[in-house]
């Protein structure tokens, strides 16, 4: 798993390089628009929020001794809710709504890697391509909820809560990879068979969700080349994994 985590990492060490020698920059101008309005929208909606979440938390704190310390504590740990239920939004919202300028992306990269002109893959529409991502977006959103939620819960136990950061981490890190990955799956296979795909290699979803969430901590930058630099990444070893497994070559194409 850490081998394949760490592979997923670094086919970003490549990616800037491959954006520009393929002139692929024209093909993330709207998706950058929206991750730049998605994200401020969320980080201010964060900013009011947390406090009342925070000052909501600490009425379960019936006594007067500790009411100050306690209330501070919720007020933190509001903050690290919000934050966290607004990345997991932020993350397929975008996700979502990108994957119709994602999907040519994907394909050049396809291209360039395989030397092919010709695919054997599924045609799809930009219509086709939207409610895909939608769908994939929607169904991960409901499952990361699933199991973000309980791993929030346990940031009110000590010690425990440490490693909660990073199980809550990881599980925002596998489902920001997925969503990349299938920006080239969803040529080669139906939704199904790409959910299956994935889970198959999940170690290199991890590692490519792993620096997907650590661009979103530089300030501004982050937010505007978290999408170019992460797809591409996807996609260089989405195809090298398809080609390995040759599925590039005896996967015939659906509908």
């Amino acid at each position: 798993m850490i081998k394949h985590i760490l592979s997923g990492m670094q086919a970003y060490s490549g990616a800037l390089t491959l954006i520009s020698k393929l002139k692929l920059w024209k093909y993330f101008f709207i998706p950058i628009i929206i991750s730049v309005i998605t994200a401020t929208i969320i980080l201010l909606s964060a900013y009011g929020l947390s406090d009342n979440l925070g000052r909501f938390i600490a009425k379960i704190w019936i006594w007067d001794f500790g009411k100050d310390t306690f209330t501070s504590i919720s007020t933190f740990i509001g903050a690290i809710i919000i934050i966290a239920l607004g990345l997991i939004l932020y993350k397929h919202i975008i996700m979502a709504l990108s994957a119709p300028f994602m999907s040519p992306v994907s394909e050049k990269i396809e291209t360039y890697l395989t030397g092919q002109t010709t695919h054997y893959h599924r045609n799809t529409t930009f219509k086709e391509q939207l409610w895909r991502g939608i769908r994939i977006n929607m169904r991960n959103l409901g499952k990361e909820l699933l199991i973000t939620i309980p791993i929030l819960l346990l940031k009110f136990i000590p010690v425990i809560n440490i490693f909660s950061t990073v199980l809550l981490f990881l599980v925002q890190a596998y489902y920001a990879g997925f969503g990349n990955m299938d920006y080239t799956l969803e040529r080669h296979f139906k939704y199904r068979e790409s959910i299956q795909f994935i889970r198959k290699h999940r170690g290199v979803a991890i590692g490519n969700g792993i620096v997907f969430i650590l661009f979103l901590l530089i300030p501004l930058a982050g937010v505007i080349l978290v999408l170019p630099m992460s797809v591409t990444a996807a996609s260089l070893k989405t195809v090298t994994l398809l080609k390995d497994n040759q599925l590039l070559s005896e996967h015939k194409p659906t509908s």
